[in-house]
């Protein structure tokens, strides 16, 4: 669910199986496919839905969501962190278990027992791997919640140069508000910007034009 919130920049609500003013993604939200053919996600086989190349959520009644609306994703090229690939994951896994389409994708079965994955879940693994990781990341654990994995995904959409309008689209922001989702902090976004700043630095006005007093 991690990897799906962060290609999809989901909020909490739509990722974790939570109480919340937006609906979580659930079964039917999915589709996948190979080329332009759609799967099915009931009946095809588990070799097919693994080798999908493109998978898209539909919107129902999800926050800022237009209703039928549908964004989708290819391959990233990873072999693990790939939206295409942990959704294919997920669907597999509920259809193992009989989940209806009204499941939510937040869901996990351990020993046959239906477990809901939370805010506080995804937070905890977060910040258990921040730790792990150290201070060469640049932030601290306390730092990281259920809420950055939005914003992670926008700002690695600014540093690869995506137009800020597409990301305002594949994030279904409606306002100026996405700006407070993106920041300066990472080093591949600014570190040219300096010797830019003082190659362009010497330009000249256009002079304004003087009108005759009479």
């Amino acid at each position: 669910m991690i990897i799906i919130a962060f290609f999809y920049l989901l909020r909490p609500g739509e990722y974790t199986a939570t109480k919340s003013d937006t609906q979580p993604f659930d079964f039917k939200s999915v589709q996948l496919f190979i080329g332009d053919q759609r799967l099915d996600l009931r009946r095809a086989p588990e070799a097919q839905i693994q080798a999908a190349t493109f998978a898209s959520l539909t919107f129902e009644k999800q926050k800022n969501g237009v209703e039928g609306e549908v964004i989708g994703l290819a391959r990233s090229g990873d072999a693990y962190l790939c939206p295409v690939k942990a959704l294919a994951r997920r669907i597999l896994h509920l259809r193992k278990h009989n989940a209806s389409d009204n499941t939510p994708l937040a869901t996990v079965y351990i020993n046959n027992k239906e477990t809901k994955i939370t805010p506080s879940m995804i937070t905890n693994t977060l910040r258990h791997h921040v730790a792990l990781i150290g201070p060469t990341l640049g932030f601290l654990p306390t730092d990281v919640s259920v809420r950055c994995l939005r914003a992670a995904g926008a700002n690695a959409l600014l540093t690869a140069d995506v137009d800020p309008c597409i990301i305002q689209l594949l994030g279904r922001w409606r306002s100026d508000e996405m700006l407070r989702y993106l920041h300066v902090q990472s080093k591949a976004l600014m570190k040219d910007y300096s010797a830019k700043m003082l190659q362009s630095g010497d330009f000249t006005l256009i002079p304004n034009q003087v009108v005759p007093m009479f």
